[in-house]
């Protein structure tokens, strides 16, 4: 039976954000050939090498995503990349490896700990993992196909938000954005390499919680429209603790000239929301910013 919905990421209902993926340390494994639609089901490694793989990630509450390159030639490799991902401190390490099962040898407690080198440029993940949504597929290959450059740009399995198509996530920060355009990839990548926060398509920073995310990019919205600069680490965020309460309140600080900002929050229904190719609609929550106070 055909599917009466659209496909999931044309249902622009949802505000981008507050919807990151969030995390802090992430292992990212070349794996050029297949990827099974969860790459730890045990289709990708088998089950045996899966199950200790899983184990050894969650035990530093790390995250394992694939990554490859886009054309036929740049898969053709004698070793893996590994690239290791501090996103709250903004540091990626590099590494090579002969398979996958000597990612289970790595200590991911912290940086400097498996002699690998310290990368000082962005990495960009688009997701591409058709056999999990469609939407990655058919928006995010062609995305990587145009983009020329470098070593900057991979092709990444899963990592959420395929309703939010093309989507990928900026290393070493663990930003992510969606909807995003060739033109406007590129301009992002730009403003990375400069140290600059990138505005549009920005979902949240994945170190954050969905509330400062939302106010993360609220303040660098506003300052950002006054013609100031925002470096990419130059907010610093604070929320009130809200427990599970639908409101919020986060402060945002300006580390450069020590301005702060309250930003009041409210959850609010989403109706509507396809979150996968397939699915039926279905309500969805999301956090919108009430009002921004200056203050010192």
């Amino acid at each position: 039976m055909t599917s009466l919905t659209p496909p999931c990421s044309d249902v622009a209902v949802e505000a981008l954000p507050g919807t990151a993926k969030t995390g802090s340390t992430y292992v990212l494994f070349e794996w050029p050939g297949a990827w099974s639609r969860d790459v730890l089901d045990g289709g990708t490694f088998g089950e045996e090498l899966t199950n200790k793989l899983k184990a050894h990630v969650e035990r530093y509450n790390a995250t394992l995503l694939l990554i490859r390159h886009s054309t036929r030639e740049a898969r053709q490799i004698t070793d893996h990349h590994v690239y290791l991902v501090f996103a709250d401190q903004g540091i990626t390490e590099v590494l090579h490896v002969d398979g996958p099962e000597d990612v289970l040898d790595l200590d991911l407690s912290g940086v400097g700990k498996n002699g690998a080198k310290l990368r000082t440029t962005p990495l960009l993940l688009i997701c591409t993992h058709g056999k999990r949504d469609t939407c990655c597929a058919v928006k995010g290959r062609p995305l990587v196909n145009e983009l020329r450059r470098g070593d900057e740009v991979w092709e990444t399995s899963h990592i959420k938000g395929h309703r939010f198509a093309p989507t990928m996530m900026l290393m070493p920060w663990a930003f992510s954005f969606g909807h995003m355009s060739r033109e406007a990839t590129s301009a992002m990548l730009d403003h990375a390499e400069d140290g600059l926060f990138f505005v549009p398509g920005n979902r949240g920073r994945g170190t954050l919680t969905p509330p400062e995310q939302t106010a993360e990019i609220a303040v660098a919205a506003e300052l950002s429209h006054q013609g100031i600069k925002v470096g990419i680490d130059q907010l610093q965020v604070r929320i009130d603790a809200n427990g599970n309460a639908p409101t919020a309140t986060v402060t945002v600080k300006n580390r450069d000239t020590g301005d702060e900002y309250e930003v009041k929050l409210r959850q609010k229904d989403i109706e509507g929301v396809v979150d996968s190719c397939g699915k039926a609609p279905k309500t969805g929550k999301g956090w919108v910013v009430e009002n921004i106070t200056p203050g010192r």
